[in-house]
C-alpha cells in the first residue's frame, strides 16, 4: 500500500514539473517575441485577463461560469433521468433492445449542432432550448452506456436471485442496477464532458451569457486573452466537476474502492 502511495506521489509531482515547465516554455517564447502575443498571450496576460474579468462590479466571468454550468447539469441529469431507466430495461429486454436499437443507431452519431436548428424553431433561443441541446447531445450516450452496461453484468446472477424467488423487479433493483452502476458513472463521466461541447456551441449561437457566448464575443473583438480565459475556465469548472463526480461515485460504489484497494 505504501509503495502505491508513493507512485502516486511521484506521478503527481512529475506532472506538476510537466505543467509548470510547459507555462513556463510558454512565456518564455511569449516574451522573446516568437510568438505575437496578439495571437496568442503569455500566460501572466491570460491570468491578468481573467483577473479583469472576474474582479469588479460586473465580474461577468463567475456569472458566465454558473450560467453555464446550470445548462450543463439540467440537461445532464435530465438525460440520465430519462437515459437510465430506459437502457437497463433495454438492457434486460431483448425484445425491446432489437425494436429500438436501430433508432438509437440514427440519433447518437447527430452532433449537438445538427440540433440547433431543430431546437430554435421549436423552442426559440429561450434557457429551456439550451437545455434541450445538452439532453439531446447526451441522451442516445447515456442509453448506450447504461445497455452496455447492464447487459455486462453476470447472467449467473439474476438466475440465482430468481431461483430464490426473486421478481423481475427485485432482480432488476437489487442484482442488476447495483451490477452495473459502476460502468453506467464510468460512462457518465465521459457523457458529461460531451455535455460542455453541447452547451458551448449552443451558446456560441443563440446566446446573450455564459462561457460559450463570452469566447465568441470575444472572437469578434480580436481578444484573444479573453478567448483563452474562456478555454481555461471550462477546463478547470469540468475538472471541478468530475472531482465532485468522483466523490459522488465513491459514495454509491464504496464496494468498487475496496475491491480495488485489495
Amino acid at each position: 500500500m505504501r509503495d502505491k502511495e508513493l507512485e502516486l506521489w511521484r506521478l503527481i509531482v512529475f506532472g506538476a514539473i510537466g505543467l509548470v515547465g510547459f507555462i513556463g516554455l510558454w512565456e518564455l517564447v511569449v516574451r522573446l517575441g516568437f510568438i505575437d502575443p496578439f495571437f496568442l498571450p503569455a500566460p501572466s496576460q491570460v491570468v491578468q485577463r481573467m483577473q479583469q474579468l472576474a474582479v469588479g462590479p460586473d465580474a461577468v466571468l463567475w456569472r458566465d461560469i454558473r450560467v453555464s454550468a446550470i445548462r450543463v447539469l439540467t440537461g445532464f441529469f435530465l438525460s440520465i433521468l430519462v437515459g437510465v431507466p430506459c437502457g437497463l430495461i433495454m438492457g434486460v429486454n431483448p425484445v425491446i433492445r432489437a425494436a429500438l436499437n436501430p433508432i438509437i443507431s440514427i440519433i447518437r452519431p447527430l452532433p449537438a449542432l445538427s440540433w440547433i436548428p431543430l431546437s430554435m424553431l421549436w423552442l426559440g433561443i429561450d434557457e429551456q432550448q439550451k437545455y434541450a441541446i445538452v439532453f439531446m447531445g447526451c441522451f442516445a450516450s447515456v442509453l448506450v452506456y447504461t445497455t452496455d452496461a447492464t447487459m455486462g453484468v453476470d447472467p449467473t446472477l439474476t438466475l440465482a436471485a430468481r431461483n430464490l424467488g426473486a421478481t423481475r423487479m427485485q432482480v432488476l433493483r437489487y442484482v442488476v442496477l447495483p451490477g452495473a452502476l459502476p460502468n453506467i458513472l464510468s460512462g457518465l463521466k465521459v457523457v458529461l464532458a460531451i455535455a460542455w461541447t453541447c452547451v458551448i456551441s449552443a451558446e456560441m449561437v443563440g446566446a446573450n451569457s455564459g462561457l460559450g457566448f463570452r469566447i465568441w464575443t470575444a472572437k469578434e473583438w480580436s481578444d484573444t486573452g479573453q478567448v483563452l480565459v474562456g478555454m481555461l475556465s471550462i477546463s478547470l469548472t469540468v475538472l471541478l466537476l468530475d472531482i465532485l463526480f468522483r466523490g459522488v461515485e465513491r459514495l454509491l460504489v464504496p464496494w468498487r474502492k475496496g475491491g480495488s484497494a485489495a
